[in-house]
């Protein structure tokens, strides 16, 4: 699997949680590709709204995760939206933002159904130009759905994306290789942690 982007954060090695501190993972993206759905399922019941409507989700939700055997803490965040400072969009996106600089990876999830959008791309570069690690996780991807939208998410230059279906629970596994193979020694210590 080729390697996304890492990069060292201050003083510490990319994913190594500051002082021992247990792995840290936001969920990033444009509004409706499902987040919330991923938080739920990686926190293993229903915490975050889901619905169909953007702007549901809009300041930081934080859970206790768990996937194969890594516990880590995770962040729901609001949709990712162009907009003035002044705005609940300039608002919601201060909050995505401080997310991802409290946290030792990102998750870029985009829907792999409609495609890598202007949006996705303009986020992509804006968390590429950031310290913290980023994983493209192209949602949305029951079956064979989105099989060709997750090649083209190569494009936004993060490295190989993963596939996923948050809603149904397929590619947990490879979700969970890419976050310990990016995360590093935060994602070792977070897997010897006791249940």
């Amino acid at each position: 699997m080729p390697a996304a982007r890492s990069r060292r954060r201050r003083g510490r090695s990319a994913g190594e949680a500051a002082g021992g501190a247990r792995l840290t993972v936001a969920i990033v993206g444009r509004p409706n590709v499902g987040k919330s759905t991923l938080f739920n399922r990686l926190v293993g019941r229903r915490l975050a709204l889901v619905d169909d409507t953007p702007g549901v989700t809009r300041d930081r939700r934080y859970g206790e995760a768990r996937l194969g055997d890594l516990v880590f803490t995770v962040i729901d965040t609001a949709g990712f939206e162009e907009g003035r400072v002044d705005t609940l969009a300039g608002r919601m996106r201060r909050q995505t933002e401080r997310a991802v600089a409290e946290s030792d990876l990102a998750l870029l999830l985009i829907d792999a159904r409609a495609g890598v959008t202007p949006l996705d791309r303009h986020f992509a570069d804006l968390l590429r130009r950031g310290p913290t690690p980023v994983v493209v996780v192209a949602n949305k991807c029951e079956g064979r759905a989105g099989e060709a939208d997750v090649v083209e998410a190569f494009s936004l230059g993060l490295g190989e994306p993963v596939a996923i279906s948050a809603e149904h629970g397929e590619g947990m596994g490879d979700l969970l290789d890419a976050i310990r193979a990016h995360a590093g020694p935060a994602a070792d210590a977070a897997a010897a942690e006791p249940a």
